[in-house]
């Protein structure tokens, strides 16, 4: 087979209509050969002489898309140094486009002797192996434009390709479960209808499933076991060929912005699929294993672990960092995603021992200008020393906020916490952010997502049923700050499914109309329950899939009428947070641009603020200081709120505030379904009944407009 020098970039298998360059990076190997797989499983090896900077590379002419591919790299093998290198194994590419096949678990995976872990293994690992595969990245776009959604205007759903697919009735049995279902006009229209501006998918990057669940009968079905970062996922394709999951994910995509919904990925960058020094060797490990993880620096045989997974990637090397910006790049340019969402995002921050938000890794995404330029999400901690930084990471991010899920979860379960830790999470969490810059968009605001407990089993359940993962109940969080209402679990007590329904829809509302980003886990908005398991990592089955036909619609008709209240006033997603100072209103009187209220209709006073006790709160949204805009195009002022919230047990009686604020008042959102609302007139009572949000709403209230005759207008 003949084979041309070619170049040391771009990484991985470049197809360029007439042959193939291929390129991999490896530092400490004595020798690199490329491998051909046919259909039957023979192979052809093809080594590569050609090595610059630590690039080892060649071109093949001829050699195009479909070409089933991977390597043998040769080196010494010394566990002891980090040194792990062995010729008998077939290794995947990192660079890899797409992947064919799966991993079948056994011995040949393995670089090491069982009997002894000091002796190389010999037995080839092809038979058992995945291959890379050549592609041909030709697309047609057609006129695909981001939708580059305001931050402030976003919405997130957080969403499994399968899960979320699976059981539709209205998709094709074939497209179920894939990239295909996912751009399904069923699944378009829902989002759409929810509000969605944003689906977050858990992760789609090739990722494997680990031997111990699979000898349990289950899989990795969160997909945080990354092998290929820039592959799609094929198990997601309903396409026959591997080269079909990259046109098919493109697909969705297009599909998906010309709803006007981005797409952001869940990533993995901070460990891989390889485990501990006991895993397997399908990659990185036999390529460069003192290259790609952070090896302990006093027992090079041996992992450190910020993850929980048995190792974690070496952002402190070069050509590690060049792999993670190079796959983000890649997402964006070739792929068009919108927007990532990082794994265990402190891990990356660890350029040494110690969390530092100026680490390398930041300092490249800050001054990419492409990656810099999209939506960037962190899970603002590791399982490492330090580990939680929620409101410590860079002015360009945003983050998930903890803190906001698990005081909203106290709150309302009436579990006694200051008022003040709830106002400042209900307007951004300033606290958090301000103090370097950004806004309150850099607040993702989130209740439940896939770790953890759904909305429907947050109001049903105290204590955590994962048996079915087969670990006896030790896996999953014990502190899920929940209350089941009643009995744990499922009941026919119609009191209590009331209850349960009511505090599901103040959790809700509560979300959608927090100073932030909302973020909805999927299935939240129709009452999907996972039976209690708060760790369905390995539950691909219909426990954790998404039952379309048992829906609760009554639920799913409230989100989408609170998700059409949040769009259509811009106070409730401001681009800037509460000053506090006074706002001139249209009749020449000032209101600060908050106020918090006592129940007698009085402002809080700093003593009350620390009133554990106290589970009711009213808050006073001043619109005149918000800029929107009519139907006509006409510039106005937004309209004036006061939403109440009530956690406890009883129904609480509150004082309207008084003229200044407005002279009455018309209801707009009942959680509890109970209240007229009718007659509220300034310093009139109120009774608001336990475990529930008021919204109301100044009607007909005189705006300015900026029209051309300067009239006033109305909203």
């Amino acid at each position: 087979m003949q084979v041309w020098p070619g170049a040391p970039y771009p990484l991985g298998a470049t197809f360029d209509g007439s042959g193939t360059n291929f390129a991999l990076f490896t530092e400490s190997a004595t020798a690199v050969t490329l491998c051909f797989v046919d259909a039957s499983g023979a192979e052809i090896r093809v080594p590569l002489a050609e090595v610059d900077g630590y690039i080892w590379h060649g071109y093949l002419p001829g050699i195009g898309p479909g070409q089933r591919y991977g390597y043998r790299v040769d080196g010494p093998y010394e566990p002891a140094a980090g040194l792990r290198f062995n010729p008998d194994k077939f290794l995947l590419d990192p660079y890899a486009k797409t992947m064919e096949g799966t991993i079948e678990w056994g011995q040949a995976l393995l670089s090491y002797s069982l009997e002894d872990p000091q002796r190389r293994d010999e037995s080839d690992s092809l038979p058992g192996m995945m291959t890379a595969v050549v592609i041909d990245p030709a697309f047609d776009w057609e006129d695909d434009r981001r939708p580059n959604t305001p931050y402030h205007d976003t919405v997130i759903y957080e969403a499994h390709v399968k899960g979320l697919t699976r059981l539709h009735p209205e998709i094709p049995e074939l497209l179920r479960g894939t990239y295909a279902g996912l751009g399904h006009p069923s699944i378009v229209a829902h989002l759409q209808n929810l509000g969605v501006t944003a689906i977050e998918l858990m992760p789609v990057q090739q990722f494997i499933h680990d031997s111990q669940l699979r000898e349990r009968g289950l899989s990795n079905y969160w997909g945080y076991s990354t092998i290929g970062f820039f592959a799609p996922h094929n198990a997601y394709a309903s396409a026959p060929d591997a080269a079909g999951a990259v046109t098919e994910f493109k697909t969705m995509v297009r599909t998906l912005h010309k709803a006007g919904i981005e797409v952001i990925l869940d990533v993995v960058y901070n460990h891989s699929g390889e485990g501990n020094h006991l895993g397997p060797t399908i990659s990185f490990r036999g390529i460069d294993n003192a290259s790609y993880y952070r090896l302990d620096d006093s027992r090079p045989e041996f992992y450190m672990d910020f993850t929980g997974t048995g190792n974690s990637l070496n952002v402190r090397t070069p050509h590690v960092l060049q792999l993670i910006m190079d796959s983000l790049r890649y997402w964006v340019t070739e792929m068009h995603v919108d927007g990532f969402r990082f794994d265990l995002a402190a891990a990356l921050a660890r350029q040494f021992y110690e969390v530092d938000r100026l680490s390398g890794f930041f300092d490249l995404v800050q001054q990419d200008p492409i990656v810099s330029r999209v939506k960037l999400i962190a899970e603002p901690w590791d399982l490492g020393p330090g580990g939680y930084q929620v409101g410590n990471f860079p002015p360009n991010w945003s983050e998930w906020n903890g803190r906001y899920r698990d005081t909203l979860r106290d709150f309302w379960r009436g579990e006694p916490s200051t008022l003040g830790e709830l106002a400042s999470r209900l307007t951004g969490s300033s606290d958090l952010y301000e103090h370097s810059g950004r806004r309150p968009m850099a607040s993702i605001n989130f209740i439940t997502a896939h770790d953890g407990f759904t909305l429907a089993d947050l109001v049903a359940y105290n204590r955590k049923h994962n048996e079915a993962n087969g670990e006896s109940n030790a896996d999953g969080e014990n502190n899920n700050r929940s209350w089941n209402g009643g009995p744990e679990g499922g009941t026919d007590d119609p009191a209590i499914l009331r209850l349960r329904s009511r505090r599901q829809r103040s959790l809700i509302a509560t979300l959608l109309l927090s100073q932030g980003i909302p973020m909805i886990l999927h299935g939240d908005e129709m009452g999907r329950t996972q039976q209690g398991n708060n760790n369905a990592y390995a539950q691909d089955s219909e426990l954790s899939w998404i039952h379309w036909e048992d829906a609760d619609k009554d639920l799913l008709d409230f989100a989408v009428a609170v998700s059409r209240l949040r769009a259509a006033h811009p106070t409730f997603h401001r681009r800037r947070f509460f000053s506090g100072r006074p706002v001139r209103q249209p009749d020449g009187g000032q209101v600060p641009d908050i106020v918090w209220l006592k129940p007698d209709g009085t402002p809080m006073e700093p003593l009350d603020w620390t009133d554990g006790r106290s589970l009711a709160l009213g808050m006073y949204l001043n619109g005149s200081g918000i800029r929107c805009s009519d139907r006509t195009g006409s510039q106005m002022t937004d309209s004036d709120f006061i939403l109440y919230f009530n956690a406890s047990a009883e129904s609480r009686k509150f004082t309207l505030p008084p003229a200044r604020y407005a002279l009455h008042w018309e209801l707009v959102l009942d959680t509890s379904l109970k209240v007229t609302g009718t007659g509220l007139m300034a310093g009139g009572a109120l009774e608001v009944p336990s475990h529930t949000l008021l919204v109301l709403r100044e009607p007909g209230k005189v705006v300015h407009a900026k029209a051309h005759d300067g009239e006033q207008g109305r909203l």
